[in-house]
């Protein structure tokens, strides 16, 4: 299981299309092969900081999405919005989180 947060920082009168660019794609992205979860976070300061998070089941998984024409028409309109340059992290689960007691 990989867990893969993407940082992107954007053009301040650009958020309102990325947001618009996510909300068009993310049900396409969530039903990608090897995709469990996907969330979108805004930063409170500075608001044009957002992350995507999201869980992949495997490496294979998330390299085949990277290398899908959804990523590659996704990601070419959204980098034309950027302010600064996307930073990426895909880190392994090492435990399980705590479940709440029955």
């Amino acid at each position: 299981m990989i867990r893969r947060i993407v940082k992107m920082t954007f053009q301040p009168d650009q958020c309102e299309a990325f947001e618009a660019i996510f909300e068009a794609s993310k049900d396409k992205i969530r039903s990608f092969p090897g995709c469990e979860h996907l969330e979108l976070w805004r930063s409170r300061s500075p608001d044009t900081v957002y992350m995507t998070y999201s869980h992949w089941t495997g490496e294979e998984a998330l390299d085949n999405y990277r290398h899908s024409e959804l990523f590659r028409v996704t990601w070419a309109k959204t980098k034309q919005l950027f302010a600064d340059r996307p930073e990426a992290w895909s880190l392994d689960v090492t435990s399980i989180p705590n479940q709440p007691a029955n």
